[in-house]
């Protein structure tokens, strides 16, 4: 027998159209940041920015985000050392006429950012029940991946900026963090008050790629 489903506790807002613009305004300046002050976030917002990531959708609602706020000096420098030798190895796989534009690129905010984050995602959450994975079992990740977005939306509307970091060996940074062995590293975050603020991706206006078209990206059948 269906459960019935639960009457919406409130009235949506209105999203008007000031509410909008404003939106698309968020979406053109939330950036990838590379270059942080060390100011320290405060902790209240810093706490909204977890609340808001738990808000994100997920599979099944199975919620298979796991956070990990790496606060310790001696946790944070062997990040930083698995990002070293992972970097080296991205460097040495660059074509020539793009090696040098690769080294000019500051490819993470691990010195000065002052808030790291570690998302990693349960493989096989009690919670969900399995839903709507049955076919595509990545959206487990997918979810994850959700949830790491919907903090970066949240952080860029206060200021706060987020830089991903995949330049790492995903089981090397969960030995280093301690975490449990079936979990699996989908980000690893640096969390902070940029240095400079754009509406052009860094990598834009160093010259590493374009922003292509809709036109380009979409098919219709």
């Amino acid at each position: 027998m269906a459960v019935p489903l639960k009457a919406p506790a409130a009235t949506p807002p209105d999203f008007d159209a000031a509410f909008r613009d404003r939106l698309d305004a968020l979406f053109a300046w939330r950036r990838d940041v590379r270059c942080f002050r060390t100011t320290a976030l405060d902790p209240a917002e810093y706490d909204a920015l977890l609340a808001a990531a738990c808000r994100a959708p997920s599979v099944g609602f199975s919620q298979p985000w796991r956070l990990v706020r790496v606060r310790e000096a001696g946790r944070r420098a062997a990040i930083r050392a698995i990002f070293e030798a992972a970097n080296s190895e991205a460097l040495a796989l660059q074509p020539a006429e793009r090696a040098g534009l690769y080294a000019r690129l500051k490819l993470a905010g691990l010195d000065d950012a002052p808030e790291h984050l570690a998302v990693f995602v349960e493989p096989e959450p009690e919670t969900g029940h399995g839903l709507g994975r049955t076919t595509m079992p990545e959206t487990i990740a997918y979810s994850a991946v959700l949830a790491i977005h919907t903090l970066w939306l949240a952080a860029a509307a206060r200021g706060i900026g987020v830089g991903w970091v995949s330049i790492l060996d995903p089981q090397a940074v969960a030995q280093a963090l301690e975490v449990p062995a079936q979990w699996r590293l989908v980000g690893y975050l640096c969390i902070g008050y940029p240095a400079e603020a754009s509406p052009v991706p860094e990598l834009e206006r160093a010259g590493w790629e374009q922003r292509r078209p809709l036109a380009a990206l979409l098919v219709e059948r």
